[in-house]
C-alpha cells in the first residue's frame, strides 16, 4: 500500500475527490454546452448532450429582446457595494470586539451572533416598511443596505483578530501607532486571507440573492440578474436557449472571482512576525 501511494503522482484522496468534482461540473458544462444549441436541439427526445453546432441565437436574444446588460450592471453594483461595505464595516466591527474593551461588549457580540438564528422571512415585512418609509423601495439601495453587514462577518473577522498575536499590536503601540493606525496598517494587511474569504461568501450570496429584491423591486429596469432571470420565464414562453444564456452570464462572473481569489480563500492562516 505504501509503494502504491509513492508512485502516485497526487494525494489518493484524489482518486474520491476528483470523480466527486466531476459531478458538479457536468451541470455546469452542460449548460454552457445548451446555451449553444438551438431550440429544435434543446427540444429533442432523447435529448442531445452536445451541439451538432455552435448557435448563438439565445445570447443574441437575450441581449437584444431583455435588459439583460442593466440587469447585470445593476448585480454588479449591488454586489460591489455589498463587499466594499461588508470589508469596512464588518472588520471594524469584528476588530472592536476582540480587541478593544467596553462595557456590554459580551452581550452585545451574544446579540448580534442571535441574529443569525432569526428567519430572513420574519424579517421582510418589517424590512419592507421601512425601507417604504425613508423612500428606497424600488431603487437599488433596497438591493444593497441588507448586505451592508452580517453578523456571519462580523463573527468571522472577530475570530481572525483574536488568533493574531497581541504583541504585534503592543509593538505597533510602542513604536506610537494609536488603535486606528494599527488596525490600518499593522492588523489589516495580517488579514487578508480573511478578508478574501469574506469578500468570497459575500459576494455568493449578494449576487444569487433572489428572494428579498424579488418583493422590494418591481421595476423591470432595476432587476438584479437573477430577478431578471426569475421573470424571463413568466413574461414569454421559455426559450432554454435564451435562458441558459442568462445562466451562463450570472455564473462566468463568480467563477472568475473565485479562480482569482482561492489562494486566499484556502490559505492556511499563518502569521509570521515573532521569532521565539
Amino acid at each position: 500500500m505504501q509503494s502504491f501511494k509513492r508512485r502516485l503522482p497526487f494525494s489518493a484522496w484524489h482518486l474520491l475527490l476528483m470523480p466527486l468534482a466531476l459531478l458538479f461540473v457536468l451541470p455546469l458544462v452542460q449548460m454552457v454546452l445548451t446555451s449553444f444549441m438551438s431550440s429544435a436541439e434543446i427540444n429533442q427526445f432523447p435529448p442531445k448532450l452536445l451541439p451538432t453546432s455552435l448557435h448563438i441565437e439565445g445570447y443574441r436574444a437575450l441581449l437584444t429582446e431583455t435588459p439583460a446588460l442593466r440587469w447585470f450592471a445593476n448585480t454588479v453594483l449591488v454586489s460591489a457595494v455589498s463587499v466594499l461595505a461588508h470589508l469596512v464595516l464588518c472588520s471594524m466591527a469584528g476588530y472592536g470586539f476582540a480587541r478593544l474593551k467596553f462595557a456590554g461588549r459580551g452581550v452585545a457580540f451574544l446579540v448580534i451572533i442571535a441574529t443569525v438564528m432569526i428567519p430572513i422571512q420574519l424579517l421582510m415585512i418589517p424590512t419592507y416598511l421601512m425601507f417604504a418609509r425613508i423612500g428606497i423601495v424600488d431603487t437599488l439601495a433596497a438591493a444593497f443596505v441588507p448586505w451592508l453587514a452580517s453578523a456571519f462577518g462580523i463573527f468571522l473577522m472577530r475570530q481572525f483578530f483574536l488568533a493574531l498575536p497581541v504583541e504585534l499590536e503592543e509593538a505597533a503601540r510602542i513604536d506610537g501607532c494609536g488603535t486606528w493606525r494599527t488596525f490600518r496598517s499593522i492588523v489589516l494587511p495580517l488579514a487578508r486571507p480573511a478578508l478574501a474569504t469574506l469578500a468570497v461568501f459575500t459576494l455568493l450570496s449578494s449576487w444569487n440573492d433572489l428572494l428579498w429584491p424579488l418583493v422590494a423591486i418591481s421595476d423591470d429596469n432595476r432587476f438584479t440578474l437573477q430577478v431578471g432571470l426569475a421573470n424571463f420565464q413568466g413574461m414569454r414562453r421559455t426559450e432554454w436557449s435564451q435562458l441558459m444564456a442568462g445562466n451562463v452570464l450570472a455564473t462566468a462572473p463568480l467563477i472568475v472571482a473565485f479562480l482569482f481569489a482561492q489562494k486566499r480563500f484556502i490559505a492556511t492562516m499563518t502569521f509570521s512576525g515573532l521569532k521565539g
